[in-house]
């Protein structure tokens, strides 16, 4: 038998068929890959006829089991079944990505060079914070000269000068993600580094860290804090795809835009996340919000692509992505 719109859906949801499945391309607003398994079971479904419910639910079944094994297109190279491990279980996935247990990260990427400032600083005898609990200003203030290097510091404070913590966002984030990864705590009224910490650095040194920075960044850091953009937690949720993408096409300088298209393009139902405003478009606030916390606050802060600035002067600034040997050298994805 053929299955009619008011008949009860296959899928077991108990709604009739017209309200649930059959819907679910119309819902999807664009090439996803959920649209992409619904027009492969639909079709498989159309074309034969059943004899019962139950044949009906047992085919559905071989189909959509089938769908999920089966690479897609919008998702390049990956199945459902893998994207769906990539989105809810990004470091815990090993039949999907593996991370290196021995590797040097390299000593140039920010997220490096910051916190091996705040260990040097904080040191032996611990670095009394401000009255506000922050990070004190001396400190900053060499820190960024250290990490900007003269040039760039003087562009970056010609407006101003580093009064707090706070104007020095990078160190200020960096050292949040060390509280959040158990490296960095205060105590008794000092920042200090915390025994995990001390162990990991005297049997290790300092690069044995990274990991610990890399997955309280992506697991407990909230990425929207580093920007004014809307909150949008899909973005975050799909970073470990960014890494993928990068090491599958990041072997050659391309236009941040080719990254953006692959991400709007696999997820466009995440555009029901973004309000509008009388300033940009949706798809505006989310290409800028994606191309700001994945590949520069994400991918380039920890050393795992390079981005060169294209445009002088103009608005918005555009950017060339190409990754750096340590991504490959970090981690590698099964497909």
């Amino acid at each position: 038998m053929k299955i009619n719109r008011n008949d009860p859906c296959p899928c077991g949801s108990g709604e009739k068929y017209k309200k649930c499945c059959l819907d679910k391309q119309a819902d999807m607003g664009g090439p996803t890959g959920i649209r992409e398994i619904m027009d492969e079971i639909r079709a498989g479904l159309e074309s034969r006829e059943f004899s019962s419910l139950e044949e009906v639910n047992a085919v559905m079944s071989q189909l959509t089991q089938k769908q999920n094994i089966s690479p897609l297109a919008s998702f390049h190279g990956l199945s459902p079944s893998l994207m769906h491990r990539v989105l809810y279980f990004p470091l815990d996935s090993p039949e999907m990505v593996r991370f290196a247990e021995s590797f040097e990260p390299p000593s140039e990427s920010p997220v490096f060079v910051l916190f091996t400032l705040l260990v040097e600083a904080i040191g032996e005898q611990g670095l009394s914070p401000t009255a506000k609990g922050n990070l004190p200003q001396r400190f900053c203030r060499e820190a960024a000269l250290s990490f900007w290097g003269q040039e760039k510091y003087a562009e970056n404070m010609r407006f101003g000068s580093i009064r707090s913590e706070m104007d020095f966002f990078e160190m200020h984030c960096l050292r949040v993600v060390a509280e959040l990864a158990g490296l960095v705590r205060k105590f008794k009224g000092k920042f200090i580094l915390t025994a995990k910490c001390r162990k990991k650095i005297t049997s290790h040194g300092v690069e044995a860290l990274y990991i610990d920075l890399f997955t309280a960044y992506v697991q407990k850091f909230n990425w929207a804090y580093r920007d004014r953009y809307q909150d949008i937690p899909f973005i975050q949720q799909a970073g470990l795809f960014t890494l993928f993408l990068l090491q599958k096409y990041g072997g050659i300088s391309r236009p941040q835009s080719f990254y953006e298209d692959i991400f709007l393009n696999a997820f466009p139902d995440m555009f029901r996340e973004v309000e509008e405003n009388s300033y940009q478009t949706i798809e505006e606030t989310v290409r800028h919000a994606y191309f700001y916390r994945t590949l520069m606050c994400f991918a380039e802060f920890f050393g795992l692509a390079e981005l060169r600035k294209v445009t002088k002067g103009a608005r918005p600034e555009l950017y060339e992505v190409k990754k750096l040997p340590f991504l490959d050298q970090f981690v590698s994805f099964a497909e």
